[in-house]
């Protein structure tokens, strides 16, 4: 039987999406930080699939990566967090909020150990996660701040934003909801548009879901979502993106298009003064560009993601965003299958095991807000019956 023209089922865009995310996460991994230009010259090119460290066997001393083994098929803290975010969803069955981070995101954290694949050890994920995320740790579990509040005083960078994607599953077709509960749920991590992308992100994820849905209206989803710079920094970066159907054309463009919003600057490893401060004009540059190369590769995979890798900058954070959105359109078909295998292998993850826990969850959610609806309808019908 073809199914090749049937849409793909929640569980599907579930699997599509996390898998997705974490294979762009590996590709990007070993070129972070860089430019294309560097990237090409340190490849001979493109990079087209996946590839070992930046510093070859000297990745435990070379800086400014070392101790971390990026490169070879490893995932990073983009997905390690995901994951994370899966087990709190896991817990909870229901919807997240600020406090389900307090009270099951910060101890997985600080108690639970698992393969970190950039260390190759088992151990803590506090140990790997970089300072904007011990941020959680430190105001949450050491300083007892309001979770809903947390968030305040942090750099502001798309530290909480990486890890959105099971947020829009488990609002799968609902880009309202999504947006909504990661707010929420960032508010304990990040404030200013650190905190909105991640509610952009959940939500351009969201509506992928939906059936039918394309790169075109995805963006368009966020934009109708989107707050001040990142609202403004999506609609520049589009507007070129849809003059572009080859990524290597848009490579310059687009980081022209996203400078004006940027905080960081033009040296991604060493940012300006004013950069990742609270801000109505700013953006974090992952999600516009992100979104941005979605549209280049019209939907594509392999295109959208390889477009986020070979920008450099943030890129493993970019192709986690682009892969996990292009990944929940068009489901676990569309990722690389050898990819996958050799993500899976190289990280000693199974990849598969939290999208189908996130998908259990998902319908349990689900039934959970049709039980609430139908009993907020019979009140509402209740408070306006005329026959009263």
């Amino acid at each position: 039987m073809d199914n090749s023209d049937m849409t793909p089922t929640l569980d599907d865009r579930i699997t599509g999406s996390l898998l997705g995310a974490a294979v762009g996460d590996a590709l990007g991994g070993p070129v972070e930080g860089y430019t294309p230009e560097q990237i090409a010259e340190r490849h001979g090119g493109r990079v087209t699939g996946v590839v070992g460290p930046w510093n070859g066997d000297s990745w435990r001393t070379a800086r400014p990566i070392a101790p971390y083994h990026k490169g070879d098929g490893h995932v990073t803290d983009d997905t390690l967090m995901t994951h994370a975010l899966i087990r709190v969803y896991e817990t909870v069955r229901d919807h997240l909020d600020a406090y389900a981070v307090a009270d099951h995101l910060v101890p997985e954290l600080m108690g639970s150990p698992v393969w970190i694949p950039e260390l190759e050890a088992e151990a803590l994920p506090l140990q790997r996660i970089f300072l904007a995320e011990k941020w959680l740790v430190a105001r949450l579990h050491y300083g007892h701040h309001d979770p809903r509040e947390a968030g305040s005083g942090n750099i502001v960078n798309c530290g909480a934003a990486m890890y959105m994607a099971p947020v829009g599953l488990v609002n799968a077709a609902d880009p309202h909801g999504a947006y909504a509960e990661a707010l929420d749920v960032a508010g304990a991590h990040q404030s200013s548009y650190g905190r909105e992308a991640a509610g952009v992100f959940a939500a351009a994820v969201a509506a992928a879901c939906v059936p039918g849905a394309t790169a075109r209206t995805v963006v368009d989803t966020a934009l109708a979502l989107a707050k001040d710079g990142t609202r403004a920094a999506i609609e520049a970066v589009a507007e070129v993106a849809d003059r572009h159907r080859d990524f290597e054309s848009a490579l310059v463009p687009l980081r022209k298009a996203v400078a004006p919003y940027d905080s960081v600057g033009p040296d991604y490893r060493n940012p300006g003064l004013d950069a990742r401060r609270p801000s109505r004009l700013h953006s974090i540059e992952e999600l516009p560009i992100a979104l941005g190369m979605l549209l280049v590769g019209e939907g594509d995979y392999r295109r959208t993601v390889l477009g986020a890798v070979n920008y450099g900058r943030d890129c493993d954070s970019i192709a986690t965003m682009a892969g996990a959105v292009a990944g929940a359109l068009h489901g676990e078909a569309a990722v690389p299958a050898e990819w996958v295998k050799r993500v899976a292998e190289a990280s000693r993850l199974d990849l598969h095991a939290p999208a189908a826990a996130l998908a259990a969850v998902a319908h349990e959610v689900f039934a959970r807000d049709t039980a609430r609806r139908r009993a907020h309808e019979s009140a509402r019908a209740a408070l306006t019956d005329a026959s009263r």
